[in-house]
């Protein structure tokens, strides 16, 4: 993770871009990218959402978004100063103590 958010910074400072890497201005753009990502995926059938990598054409667009969505959330979370993986790991942990396996297993009920 720490090469990666080292190589977006690079690549954005090379740019002189961090004049535009404002927290609003990655946010709208980690947004869009998203949006970019449902898109490959929104008209598909359940099952075809799941096998969507096994065709070439499709898999290689929905990689290609997952991977801007990964560079704008990577840099949004370097701006802002968020240790991503630590976040992460934080998210899950308290996400393990809101859902225990007992009481979660088999339902998509949000508590």
């Amino acid at each position: 993770m720490e090469e990666l958010t080292r190589r977006v910074r690079t690549f954005a400072e090379e740019r002189d871009w961090q004049q535009f890497h404002t927290p609003k201005n990655l946010a709208m753009a980690l947004t869009g990218e998203v949006g970019e990502l449902v898109a490959e995926l929104q008209w598909l059938t359940p099952e075809q959402s799941a096998s969507v990598m096994s065709d070439p054409d499709s898999g290689a667009r929905i990689k290609a978004e997952i991977g801007d969505v990964m560079i704008y959330l990577t840099r949004l979370a370097d701006v802002l100063g968020i240790d991503l993986m630590e976040a992460a790991l934080t998210k899950l942990a308290d996400s393990a103590l809101r859902y225990p396996v007992e009481q979660a297993r088999g339902s998509a009920a949000k508590r």
